[in-house]
């Protein structure tokens, strides 16, 4: 059963990664700082486990959360951090995301021993990921490379960069940069020509819906800017295909009331793609306003996309 409300300690469950146990070192400072008194609890999830695949072909998104989401339905944590990119759009009943902290640059980096850019590789050069995304958008900008399957925690990937496995290998930044290892990027992707993945950067926290005590404990945590993006983001992803088997990708930014949003979806092969995108201001309800507008883009682009949605 879920722990009494009365209960002063709060257990942050985690993966047991270096790069989520600094996310969680974050939340549990925050939390500290707040008068919390936290304990951290690892749990290995299925993400962690399986290697020898990409998601898509493991089952998609959920493989880094449903082991900590388990634990916060029976009770054995309070909370759960996570890198929201892997969050899927449905969340199980009765639970939710109570904060999102302001969010890390959400660029890919270019990791090279070899070239300076992803464009100065040379032919047949081997460019390590395990994401979908990247492979389509790597086969659209250089069809010439070899998109070899990466997979494993930051410093596993670094290592076979290292050993001259590959020849460049492709990583979100913000990881790099909350590991100190931001100086290892040779260079940076820009948005302009190169979507990251949806809610990439961003640092969410999960609750029991049910738990009025840690919602109102974690709610001060919360980032409005960043709430407004992700709620478009993850709106977009959601009707178009929740699960990480469709390369999709987009960035939203929010400031001064106005949000800006442009998003894509890829031919998994990166033969051709599907854009769009809008600028508006949202007013009151900002996060709700933002939700919406995203969901329609993707009904708007969703019938130009559907031969390569995931089924």
């Amino acid at each position: 059963m879920p722990q009494s409300q009365s209960s002063q300690k709060l257990r942050i469950g985690t993966r047991g990664s270096q790069l989520a146990r600094i996310q969680t070192d974050m939340v549990q400072a925050l939390l500290s700082r707040a008068g919390a008194d936290c304990e951290v609890v690892a749990i290995k999830t299925s993400g962690d486990r399986i290697q020898d695949r990409t998601l898509a072909d493991a089952g998609g998104k959920g493989l880094f959360t449903k082991e900590l989401e388990d634990a916060l339905l029976d009770g054995r944590i309070d909370l759960a951090v996570h890198s929201m990119k892997d969050v899927p759009t449905i969340f199980p009943e009765g639970l939710g995301i109570a904060a999102l902290l302001p969010r890390e640059d959400p660029r890919d980096a270019f990791l090279s021993h070899r070239a300076k850019s992803l464009m100065e590789l040379p032919k047949g050069a081997r460019i390590g990921t395990s994401s979908v995304r990247r492979q389509a958008q790597v086969m659209r900008t250089r069809p010439d490379l070899e998109v070899v399957l990466l997979r494993g925690n930051v410093d596993t990937r670094l290592a076979k960069l290292d050993a001259g496995a590959f020849d460049a290998i492709l990583l979100a930044y913000a990881g790099l940069k909350r590991l100190g290892l931001g100086a290892r990027a040779t260079s940076l992707l820009s948005p302009d020509d190169w979507l990251p993945a949806l809610a990439q950067g961003a640092v969410g926290v999960e609750v029991r819906m049910d738990d009025a005590r840690t919602a109102s404990i974690v709610a001060p945590l919360n980032d409005h800017a960043t709430a407004v993006a992700i709620a478009c983001e993850r709106a977009f992803q959601s009707a178009l295909d929740g699960s990480c088997r469709t390369p999709i990708a987009g960035l939203a930014t929010y400031a001064n009331e106005r949000l800006q949003f442009r998003g894509e979806v890829l031919a998994p092969d990166g033969s051709d793609l599907v854009a769009a995108e809008f600028d508006k201001s949202l007013g009151a309800d900002a996060v709700i306003r933002a939700e919406v507008a995203g969901r329609e883009l993707g009904l708007e682009l969703k019938p130009r996309a559907v031969r390569w949605l995931a089924k």
